[in-house]
């Protein structure tokens, strides 16, 4: 009955299904165990009527024409520049750190400051900190320490649940300064945010189409099995192809031990005022047990009543209900748990592993929908 079974439905799942049906007519099958689309891109109103994204904020920018273009059949674009700033030392301060922040953090200085750092690396530079650190020029090195102390180190403590000797100094590095007056979050060419939401998207790509069918509120191991005949589907044989995107751990019942990650809590709360932040993102780097707070007007340019924001606390993982996992903790020990499970799947020929769960590695939206549009084409072709 079907060419296809694809196992999740956020940009992984839905690139693949929408590809597979409409270009290649093949007939496709979504399991999704949540009871929408949209993966954790999903966004809804609130009760106030406000548009938020439900499982954090998610903003779309890409340097690949293929990705924008594909995706602008879904949607148009709300023209829309990522603007993150820092709250340190009751100030706001533009990160990734740039020439602007300079001025607000070493403001007697900023001006000898700056000609040194475009004189040495060039303007429009993006200089690790770990290369800073290591000029002989005291200056230049006071910048790194101010990256790593207020930008940096207590952030990445409360994101990875990490002491300051934990942290790997390699990683340390590759913190950039960006040797620019430009306070955008991304360098990308296309940016913006879907002009009616993220979830409009999904519909769009799934919902009109005949050879999709979606299979919601549903365990892909309720329907799915692995025997020694080969994937079972409904107790039949399958001979079609699976495409998974979930937790390749969780698929197998954890037998090898659970994939470790962080999650978040989030915390809503609407505030009957017009605007509560200078930015729609703030990170709250040194402060605070929280390592963000989202302001989603800001990022959506809804005209609403009163404002809602969304605060982010980071957390170890634990497969509780209601839980979901993030951000991969990928170590030499976590990817040979990984290798183990991969190994179940070697007897598997029509089986496929997409996106950050699956695949235990982090992707942004345009990578992953660009990796589905390759997958596509090399299982196709």
């Amino acid at each position: 009955m079907y060419d296809y079974i694809i196992v999740g439905s956020g940009f992984a799942g839905a690139t693949a299904a929408n590809i597979l049906a409409d270009r290649h007519g093949k007939k496709v099958l979504i399991i999704e165990k949540r009871s929408h689309i949209g993966g954790n891109c999903y966004d809804e109103n609130d009760e106030h009527g406000i548009l938020i994204h439900k499982y954090g904020p998610h903003i779309f920018h890409t340097d690949s024409e293929k990705v924008y273009e594909y995706l602008s059949k879904f949607t148009q674009w709300y023209d829309y520049s990522h603007e993150v700033v820092a709250y340190v030392d009751e100030d706001f301060i533009p990160v990734p750190f740039n020439l602007n922040t300079l001025k607000i953090a070493f403001p007697n200085d900023a001006e000898v400051l700056r000609e040194k750092l475009v004189d040495i690396y060039g303007y429009g530079k993006k200089v690790p900190i770990l290369e800073l650190k290591n000029n002989d020029d005291e200056d230049i090195r006071k910048i790194a320490d101010y990256v790593y102390e207020n930008i940096f180190l207590r952030y990445t403590m409360k994101q990875w649940g990490k002491t300051p000797e934990e942290i790997d100094p390699a990683v340390t590095g590759r913190v950039p300064v960006l040797i620019s007056d430009d306070n955008r979050y991304f360098q990308d060419t296309y940016q913006g945010m879907p002009l009616d939401g993220y979830t409009k998207i999904f519909e769009n790509m799934l919902l009109n189409n005949e050879n999709i069918d979606i299979m919601l509120d549903t365990d892909c191991k309720e329907v799915l099995k692995f025997t020694d005949k080969g994937i079972m589907y409904n107790n039949e044989l399958f001979n079609g192809r699976v495409i998974f995107t979930g937790p390749l751990d969780e698929l197998f019942d954890n037998r090898f031990g659970r994939l470790p990650y962080r999650t978040l809590n989030f915390v809503n709360e609407y505030l009957d005022k017009d605007s509560f932040q200078p930015k729609a993102v703030v990170n709250y780097t040194v402060s605070e047990d929280y390592t963000r707070i989202t302001e989603y007007k800001k990022l959506t340019g809804q005209e609403a009543k009163g404002t809602s924001i969304m605060k982010e606390y980071p957390m170890t993982y634990t497969g509780e209900e209601g839980q979901i996992p993030y951000y991969a903790i990928i170590n030499e020990d976590n990817l040979a748990i990984y290798n183990k499970y991969l190994n179940i799947l070697s007897k598997y020929n029509n089986f496929y592993l997409l996106g950050r769960l699956a695949e235990y590695k982090y992707y942004n939206i345009d990578a992953i929908v660009l990796k589905s549009m390759e997958l596509v084409e090399e299982l196709e072709n």
